[in-house]
């Protein structure tokens, strides 16, 4: 099964450098979009994707880490409330991107009156990622072996210092599959952005301006502008090569932490 997927892989990356490897260049990287993305570059669709991405985790990680630690720490394995969060979390990880798209739409940008902006997407990619970072970080945590919280109890730490310095810190693997996983649907979505930071491709001023995203260009291009493949196969291109970069930092970073973490120990 492992090489098949590997066969998959290699197969779709094939497929987007045979096609999209010729439109790469640094004008691609710096220029703005021309002839409705016919010709220039994607730098202000880069820009609003880092935002986007930027308002999504910085929201939905503190909330997620904190409900992970409240379910695997506080509450009871059996107890009703933790029950009902959970199955609430595992029933929102398969609504449709769709449908958080009309939420965000109803909610951030007319009842709250942000309008079609990045902060819109942002916080709607957050409420989409949410329950995949929860339940991950949650079962983290509670492989977390026993008998560590046995020794820190036996030390003389308090709940919360032996959450932060001791559990946290070998949960490390969990936490970061579970923002790996998180980023990543968040960086591929497109349904949902659709309905929140809109379709504008000019450079962004601020988070309250609206952006489009790397998906929904690669979707603009691919279905509604003739003549607009090539463009997408090359900011597809990009959106795997970020994706590739994303998680091998983020293996890095969790490798060094790990590593500081047993030193430390």
């Amino acid at each position: 099964m492992a090489l098949v997927l590997l066969v998959f892989f290699a197969g779709l990356l094939g497929h987007l450098l045979w096609h999209g490897a010729a439109g790469l260049s640094w004008e691609l990287f710096t220029a703005p979009p021309r002839h409705a993305g016919r010709d220039g570059g994607i730098a202000p669709i880069l820009v609003s994707t880092g935002l986007i991405l930027g308002v999504c985790m910085v929201t939905a990680l503190p909330f997620g880490l904190g409900t992970a630690v409240l379910l695997a720490e506080v509450t009871q394995r059996r107890s009703w409330t933790g029950e009902f969060v959970r199955r609430s979390l595992d029933t929102l990880a398969g609504v449709p991107s769709i449908v958080f798209g009309l939420f965000g739409n109803a909610f951030f940008c007319v009842t709250l009156g942000l309008g079609f902006s990045i902060m819109s997407g942002g916080l709607t990619l957050a409420c989409m990622v949410l329950p995949i970072l929860i339940r991950t970080a949650e079962e983290g945590l509670r492989a977390v072996p026993r008998e560590y919280r046995l020794a820190a109890a036996a030390l003389g730490f308090s709940h919360a210092s032996t959450v932060c310095q001791l559990l946290l810190p070998a949960a490390v693997p969990a936490l970061l599959a579970g923002f790996i996983l998180g980023l990543g649907r968040a960086m591929a979505e497109t349904a949902a952005l659709i309905f929140t930071s809109g379709y504008v491709d000019r450079m962004p001023a601020s988070l309250w301006d609206s952006g489009r995203a790397l998906s929904i260009h690669i979707y603009d291009l691919s279905m509604h502008v003739p003549g607009g493949d090539g463009r997408a196969y090359a900011s597809a291109l990009v959106l795997i090569g970020l994706l590739l970069v994303i998680n091998a930092g983020a293996m890095w970073a969790g490798r060094r932490l790990t590593a500081q973490w047993i030193l430390v120990a």
